[in-house]
């Protein structure tokens, strides 16, 4: 396989030692490849010393298998295969994602290891229906390995602004320059879209409430254009958003 971007330093820990990283608090959601995840420690994902509580990957979805307490999908990209495990709530099938195999599918997951091997628990799957996606996802995943490799270099620590609990999903982690091309508005939502820190992402209804003076189907029509141009996108469901 390509090692231009599955390399074995690809996924470098450098940083503060693991009994210092361990009690860091894990947040946001990191873009990586599935050999990443292959080369990752135990416990959280780990990048240069920064843990996120999720990762988000796309890849396709080479086998699917249903029981009755769940499902699993056999993930494949360029550098590598991973198993994917969709818990059902009571064997209810009709909640599972709609996805098929040998299509290209994103997923946001937590990381497991059991007997040495890793898996991801998916809380979301949804199928790729443009291909631009998997562009986008492989700059996402270079920009996020770049970016996390320079707060180490520079130091950063848990109880500075710049560096919020080792998300990446905040202002300053990729820089104020993706306001390029946006009005105020855009610019305004974006920034706190950027700075809310939880892992799912902040709400369409929250966003609503913090911008009582904006008309709501304006902050719809400002979002999707967000999305559109590659500065924000969905997480957990279609009204939970995210900075890029």
């Amino acid at each position: 396989m390509d090692d231009t971007f599955g390399g074995d330093n690809f996924n470098s820990t450098a940083g503060p030692s693991a009994e210092a990283t361990s009690e860091k608090k894990a947040e946001g959601v990191c873009p990586v490849f599935i050999k990443q995840i292959l080369q990752a420690g135990e416990g959280n994902f780990e990048m240069f010393g920064m843990a996120f509580a999720m990762v988000t990957t796309v890849a396709i979805v080479r086998n699917i298998e249903t029981s009755s307490t769940k499902i699993t999908y056999t993930l494949e990209d360029h550098s590598g295969r991973i198993d994917a495990h969709y818990w059902l709530e009571d064997g209810d099938t009709i909640k599972s994602p709609d996805v098929m195999v040998n299509n290209y599918a994103r997923v946001f997951a937590s990381i497991r290891q059991h007997s040495g091997t890793k898996t991801l628990m998916v809380f979301k799957l949804v199928t790729v229906n443009d291909i631009n996606e998997l562009t986008n996802h492989m700059l996402e995943v270079l920009n996020a390995r770049y970016k996390t490799e320079e707060f180490s270099k520079k130091g950063y620590n848990d109880n500075t602004n710049e560096f919020n609990g080792g998300a990446l999903n905040n202002a300053n982690a990729f820089g104020s320059e993706a306001n390029n091309g946006l009005d105020s508005k855009h610019s305004a939502v974006l920034d706190v879209i950027r700075n809310y820190t939880d892992a799912d992402g902040i709400s369409r209804n929250e966003l609503e409430k913090r911008f009582r003076h904006v008309n709501k189907n304006e902050i719809t029509s400002m979002l999707d254009f967000m999305i559109n141009e590659g500065h924000i996108y969905t997480t957990i469901d279609a009204d939970h958003f995210q900075a890029v």
